[in-house]
């Protein structure tokens, strides 16, 4: 016969509450049932661990002993229990979170408020890195999620869209053209523009469109941040076109946001890495960055009318 747990949890459960009954009733269980289990338990281990006096038991010297290695046991299945419940709840863990530096200031920090006032204790780390440096990082499996621009998945990775829009026009709120819903690049005809770098995907776009359509108009400031364009805007510096959540991240600083009439999609892709474990708390800010891009879609939607 061997050792069983629930022998040593019956002999743990007397020695600590003094007597049958209370162990009984600390295990939800009865006394035969307690009484049983530690007679079988000294069988088992050969040696006598109580002396029966007048219906009670009273613990030997063989008993003290054991109770000694059995309290470090208990500990140490306590230790554990422990850490169960932090893994369980987040406490003290930590999610690695790549991304473009647009999505550290226009996507995430909603989405890092909503889960943190959730779990508290865990560590949100935030690497914000240019692509193709970006996707090398995911690539490689260094981080429990990421965010990119457009549909590519780097290899050893899984995607999913997570916000599709497209990209809209920032202008000064004393601006002439804040009458306008939409505008069109006819509008943007002989414009002050404040632009994103000449290499940006987007700028391309754009100076393609305004090409065919023979606009002509006046870079005045040419940044690689989308955020930076927003707050040249507000200073009165020109007109910008750059994604719709940064726009829409700082629409209230001076800053109008308007539809631009040509259509430049703008997305976002939530990537996965495939040999890289995936864990609870990894699985649950994913459920909360579908959530929040989610609104802030209808956000959009309800700021452009």
């Amino acid at each position: 016969m061997r050792i069983s747990f629930r022998q040593v949890e019956i002999f743990w459960a007397v020695m600590t509450s003094g007597s049958v009954t209370k162990a009984a009733a600390l295990l939800n269980t009865s006394q035969p049932t307690v009484s049983r289990e530690i007679t079988r338990f000294e069988h088992v281990l050969g040696i006598k661990l109580f002396n029966r006096i007048q219906g009670r038991l009273h613990p030997t010297a063989q008993s003290l002993t054991l109770f000694e290695e059995v309290k470090d046991s208990y500990f140490g299945l306590e230790r554990i229990g422990h850490l169960a419940e932090a893994i369980k709840t987040f406490k003290g863990g930590q999610i690695s979170v790549a991304c473009l530096p647009a999505f550290s200031q226009s996507l995430l920090p909603y989405a890092c408020a909503e889960f943190v006032r959730n779990y508290p204790e865990v560590n949100i780390a935030i690497t914000a890195q240019e692509s193709p440096l970006l996707e090398e990082w995911l690539t490689a499996q260094r981080y429990d999620l990421g965010l990119i621009e457009g549909a590519a998945r780097p290899p050893g990775t899984q995607s999913q869209l997570l916000f599709t829009a497209d990209v809209v026009c920032v202008l000064p709120r004393a601006h002439a053209l804040v009458e306008r819903a939409v505008i069109t690049p006819q509008d943007l005809q002989g414009q002050s523009m404040v632009s994103l770098s000449s290499a940006d995907p987007y700028r391309i776009q754009l100076d393609g469109i305004l090409a065919r359509e023979e606009v002509r108009c006046r870079s005045v400031i040419e940044t690689a941040s989308a955020a930076a364009v927003c707050f040249f805007v507000q200073q009165g510096l020109g007109i910008g076109v750059l994604n719709p959540l940064t726009a829409l991240s700082l629409s209230g600083l001076n800053v109008a946001v308007r539809r631009f009439s040509i259509s430049i999609p703008f997305s976002i892709h939530l990537i996965t890495p495939d040999y890289r474990p995936h864990s609870t708390m990894a699985s649950a800010f994913s459920q909360v960055l579908i959530r929040i891009a989610k609104d802030l879609t209808v956000r959009l939607d309800t700021l452009l009318g």
